[in-house]
């Protein structure tokens, strides 16, 4: 059970990037293959959410994504039918649209700290005033929001209907009632209405105001009352009902009391434990979540139709082994900005093993993390930059790339890189994503191949899908020897990348090449060191 993003924030400061990523035998996704995958980019790229909590549970779902065949259709179902349904599409859009113009409030009503009239509101969640306007607007947002909910159209799908029953049970609750009003606040607890019902027992009716007709009448009839028995008219043998010096002489003070009195009082008493009884409440967080969750999917249909190349919904299908075939994909955050991107095919489904070769900067690693994302967004009921997409639910998505070695780990190198390599190879099953971006760096060429022999032969055995990066083409041609795994290359045409994807084994790094394009080619090191002889 994933936690609500309120549950994720606690007492702090709502946070949009609120989440961390698991362990590397938790989630689908552990730490390592978030940085690679560069998940927060990624974020960046495909978040349209317009509410801080759409886009925290935007956010939550690529660190979580789903890991099972029937949440992740239920949830593309979800946005099928909103996408198809113009108008329920229109009210959750409008109903989106109202949270998000006083979300702002809500925010300060369930997080603020309320500087009354002489404090300061420079520090980080302190607001102006006793609290008044966040609660009266925040709490108008959640009636405003159930209300809305309880208007929408009948749905098909079961998710939608999960989240429409989570944001209309609300109005069964507690928090629900005080929200609505009125607020019956006793010496030590507050209650509803419906709490109310039956007592007797003294309590002051909370109104989000600092107008309080009854307590305004009395500082009158006070301050007049005590100008009546003022000994300066004594002498007066009745009461007068004229208002002499001596009753704004009284007024003036109970004037200058009454604000900060009667708005801490509020604050302190009435507005301070509403707010963190609404912050605390289960029922709350499930229907903040909820609302979230639509905002979500609605998100997935903003970027669509704001992509700038073909996205489809991803055909997932149920298979006992991790399962893939794309046409013309595109890297999901490339392709917002590189209009001209080279989508690519690629299809792994009985072959298991992927080995990638050729030429560094030809596109090795941007096709790898275009598929891995591409994983990733199917696995939150997005859409996909591809024009053909079927996948299968993956219980782990693993990105391995080489790593540098700490001072304090006695095995070096390539004992880092294995003690990582091993973590996945135990974690991963048969329903799992992985990708190697080389393997056993660090050692000898003969050492290297063999470990890899070994370790690719592994993950053979495991028949989850493996994609190896390697510049190694005898390790390939061991494989492709023994009529095993899927050979491919990216494509160099005049020496130069075209970044497209084809069959075959690249027996060339074009080095050189690459040496020359940074400036650090054999030439450019004789002519600088010529530069360095004249001077």
């Amino acid at each position: 059970m994933k936690k609500t993003v309120m549950h994720s924030w606690g007492d702090q400061s709502p946070e949009i990037r609120c989440v961390k990523a698991a362990e590397v035998d938790e989630g689908v996704i552990d730490e390592a293959t978030f940085m690679t995958l560069e998940v927060d980019e990624l974020f960046d790229a495909v978040n349209y959410a317009t509410t801080t909590f759409g886009q925290a549970v935007l956010y939550r779902s690529l660190i979580q994504p789903e890991d099972s065949f029937s949440a992740v259709t239920d949830k593309q179902g979800a946005v099928s039918e909103i996408q198809e349904n113009s108008v329920l599409k229109e009210k959750i859009t409008n109903t989106i649209e109202q949270v998000k113009e006083h979300e702002g409030r809500l925010l300060q009503l369930l997080y603020g700290r309320f500087s009354g009239l002489l404090g300061s509101s420079n520090e980080d969640n302190v607001v102006d005033g006793y609290g008044y306007m966040p609660y009266r607007t925040g709490t108008r947002v959640v009636l405003q929001l159930v209300d809305n909910i309880n208007q929408m159209p009948a749905v098909d799908n079961a998710y939608l209907n999960h989240l429409f029953d989570t944001i209309k049970s609300f109005s069964q609750t507690r928090q629900y009632s005080l929200m609505k009003g009125p607020v019956y606040v006793r010496e030590h607890s507050i209650q509803s209405k419906k709490e109310r019902a039956g007592s007797f027992t003294p309590a002051m009716i909370f109104k989000p105001t600092l107008l309080k007709p009854l307590f305004i009448v009395l500082m009158f009839i006070i301050s007049w009352l005590v100008g009546q028995f003022n000994p300066l008219n004594a002498s007066d043998a009745a009461f007068s009902l004229s208002f002499d010096p001596s009753f704004y002489m009284m007024l003036l003070p109970l004037a200058l009391l009454y604000i900060p009195v009667i708005g801490a009082f509020d604050r302190d008493h009435c507005i301070y434990p509403l707010r963190d009884e609404f912050r605390r409440s289960d029922n709350v967080q499930k229907m903040l979540d909820a609302l979230g969750q639509l905002d979500e999917l609605l998100s997935f249909i903003k970027l669509k139709e704001d992509y700038p190349s073909v996205m489809v919904m991803p055909k997932v299908v149920d298979k006992k082994h991790y399962e893939v075939s794309l046409t013309q994909a595109v890297n999901p955050i490339l392709g917002k900005t590189v209009h001209d991107y080279v989508g690519n095919d690629f299809s792994l489904q009985k072959e298991r093993l992927a080995f990638i070769t050729g030429p560094n900067s030809g596109g090795k690693t941007a096709f790898c993390k275009t598929l891995t994302q591409i994983q990733l967004l199917t696995q939150i009921g997005c859409y996909v930059p591809a024009s053909v997409a079927t996948l299968t639910v993956a219980d782990r998505i693993f990105y391995q790339v080489p790593v540098i070695s700490q001072l304090d780990d006695g095995e070096g190198r390539f004992g880092t890189e294995l003690k990582r390599t091993k973590g996945i190879f135990l974690a991963s099953t048969a329903k799992s994503l992985v990708v190697l971006d080389e393997l056993s760096e660090g050692t000898t060429f003969e050492e290297r191949i063999e470990t890899g022999r070994n370790i690719m032969g592994g993950f053979l055995q495991k028949r989850n899908g493996t994609i190896l990066i390697t510049h190694n083409h005898q390790l390939v041609d061991d494989f492709f020897q023994r009529g095993i795994g899927l050979p491919c290359q990216v494509e160099f045409q005049n020496e130069e990348p075209s970044f497209r994807l084809i069959s075959g084994i690249s027996r060339n790094s074009h080095a050189d090449r690459v040496a020359k394009k940074v400036g650090f080619s054999k030439s450019d090191i004789e002519n600088y060191l010529k530069q360095d002889s004249k001077q």
